[in-house]
């Protein structure tokens, strides 16, 4: 299997030896697709964080998204398979959310993006190159 590092393979699980770089390409492309959207990376988050939250506590927790906006972005995780949205027939009405098993399942990866954003150079983050950095 093709290697772009010694650590990654272009296999999402590392058993299958024919999968292309342009089918990786696809499944990543296919990754970014439900996670787009500014709100979306925030919700899942705070539901990381901390389990199971009301809208109200969503919209709480995240001060600058619209109603509007914050409604239309759980939808959308929730018909991607990411959150699970349980309703309560009560008065008021009572609406949870939550990572479905799937969501939960991408703690991992999401950690390693964190990692992974957190060893930028410092030159890059708009600050003055490094004395010994061949950018300029």
């Amino acid at each position: 299997m093709a290697r772009t590092h010694k650590k990654v393979g272009y296999s999402p699980t590392g058993k299958l030896d024919d999968v292309t770089p342009a089918m990786a390409a696809s499944g990543v492309e296919s990754a970014f697709r439900i996670l787009e959207g500014r709100w979306k990376m925030v919700i899942i988050f705070h539901l990381f964080a901390r389990g199971i939250l009301r809208f109200s506590e969503l919209e709480k927790a995240i001060p600058g998204v619209s109603q509007k906006m914050l409604i239309q972005q759980l939808r959308e995780l929730e018909r991607d398979g990411v959150v699970s949205r349980t309703v309560y027939p009560q008065v008021p009405p009572k609406v949870e959310y939550g990572l479905t098993e799937w969501g939960k399942a991408m703690c991992p990866a999401l950690d390693e993006l964190l990692e992974w954003a957190a060893l930028r150079p410092k030159h890059s983050r708009g600050g003055p190159p490094d004395k010994g950095s061949p950018h300029k």
